[in-house]
């Protein structure tokens, strides 16, 4: 599927999200070229992408800041951030301090 998403970033949320089948790929393509250009006339600089993904399950997960407010990645980012130092935690020093050596820590 192909997804193509108006966000504002101003507001931190997305305006619209339309959907095309893989074979339309020419058509959305153009979609997206119409959406920026009656933008650009109306002088607004939301963002404007096209997504391509098996669903919009994967859409959510791979792009979640069009389908969440800022305060909900943020809790997110917490959530992960703990995980990850519980995880780094388990490591003994040699393992932690090759990572950090590799950049990955």
């Amino acid at each position: 599927m192909i997804f193509l998403i108006e966000y504002d970033r101003d507001e931190g949320r997305m305006v619209r999200i339309e959907r095309f089948s893989d074979s339309d790929k020419e058509i959305a393509q153009e979609a997206r070229l119409n959406l920026e250009l009656e933008l650009n006339r109306k002088g607004v600089e939301n963002e404007v992408v096209l997504l391509d993904a098996a669903s919009e399950e994967a859409v959510r997960r791979t792009h979640r800041r069009y389908f969440e407010t800022l305060a909900e990645l943020t809790r997110a980012l917490a959530r992960d951030s703990r995980r990850l130092a519980r995880e780094c935690a388990k490591l003994d020093k040699t393992q932690e301090q090759k990572l950090a050596d590799e950049g990955l820590a």
